[in-house]
């Protein structure tokens, strides 16, 4: 198993360089923050047994995800039908053109997993529940910033700088895909500062529901969080101070909310979760955009959230 520990061994060797030599300046408060959850990551990585090639099927299943969704979506949908939505025909031919990127990305990934001498995953078959063009786009912007989230997510936890390079160049490109989704669904473009870094399991838990059965030989070690769900009659779109009422069959134990978004100090804020009523959503911090819930057990001051106490989740939610 190639060694987990080479990302931080760089970033510790950038860190005492600075410290050592006065000529150069030493790494910022929010520098120090990457350098720390490089290592919490890395560390994570480990103990899951979560070598490169592991990381590289799981961005394939992903992107498999992604190519099927535009695939179905363009076979059922014409595009008069996202026109009528009022995107425009470049919109249209831009839409068209991320699916197109992301049956490419399929392709580099299953040559660089090849090349490691292992087979790589096959496509699943998917229930991605729209029934028009107009939810279908509604999903894409959900999807696009999952696959940003897990790029970033799992960028620190490989060993390899040029499979590295490699995810990086997709991140970016997921990037621009996340960008003219919510533009063309008109949202803001950039509604904060900083993008939202998952874990692999936590973005699997996003993709898992789409899923409904996969060939023998490719599924992941990894398995879904329990789902998390606003209750009946609630609003997808909410407010920083409102009271919302998610539910899960595995809440029991849940002490918190924990809502995930790269604007907030450390990643997440935390509000205390009552069953049948729910949580307030915080606004004593940085939330905005799309923000990731989940129910808790433990509520850290770092405001870091680990896998070892994500109860149910991770559930999307829009801030208006």
């Amino acid at each position: 198993m190639p060694s987990f520990t080479k990302t931080v061994a760089v970033l510790a060797g950038l860190f005492a360089a600075a410290s050592a030599a006065p000529s150069f300046p030493k790494l910022t408060r929010g520098q120090m923050r990457y350098y720390e959850h490089s290592k919490r990551q890395n560390a994570a990585a480990a103990a899951a047994g979560l070598a490169d090639v592991d990381i590289l099927q799981f961005a394939l299943t992903l992107e498999w995800l992604e190519t099927s969704f535009y695939q179905q979506g363009f076979a059922k949908f014409p595009a008069s039908d996202f026109t009528a939505l009022g995107l425009s025909q470049q919109q249209v031919n831009d839409l068209l053109s991320v699916g197109a990127s992301e049956a490419t990305h399929v392709t580099l990934l299953q040559s660089a997993i090849a090349q490691a001498g292992v087979q790589p995953v096959q496509p699943c078959t998917y229930n991605f529940g729209f029934t028009d063009a107009k939810g279908m786009v509604g999903t894409a912007a959900v999807l696009e910033n999952v696959g940003v989230s897990a790029y970033l997510g799992g960028a620190p936890l490989l060993s390899s700088t040029s499979i590295l390079s490699t995810a990086a160049s997709i991140l970016t490109q997921e990037a621009r895909h996340q960008t003219f989704v919510r533009v063309a669904t008109a949202a803001a473009a950039a509604p904060g500062a900083f993008d939202t870094a998952l874990s692999p399991k936590q973005v699997f838990s996003l993709a898992a529901p789409f899923i409904t059965s996969c060939p023998e030989g490719s599924n992941l070690i990894l398995t879904a969080f329990p789902t998390l769900t606003m209750a009946a009659g609630a609003q997808a779109v909410a407010a920083i101070g409102q009271t919302i009422n998610v539910e899960s069959s595995a809440s029991a134990g849940a002490q918190f909310c924990a809502f995930t978004n790269g604007n907030v100090a450390g990643g997440t804020a935390f509000s205390a979760f009552t069953p049948g009523t729910g949580c307030v959503i915080p606004g004593q911090n940085e939330l905005a955009g799309l923000v990731y819930v989940n129910l808790v057990s433990q509520a850290p001051l770092t405001g870091v959230i680990t896998d070892d106490i994500i109860l149910a989740g991770p559930m999307v939610m829009q801030l208006a």
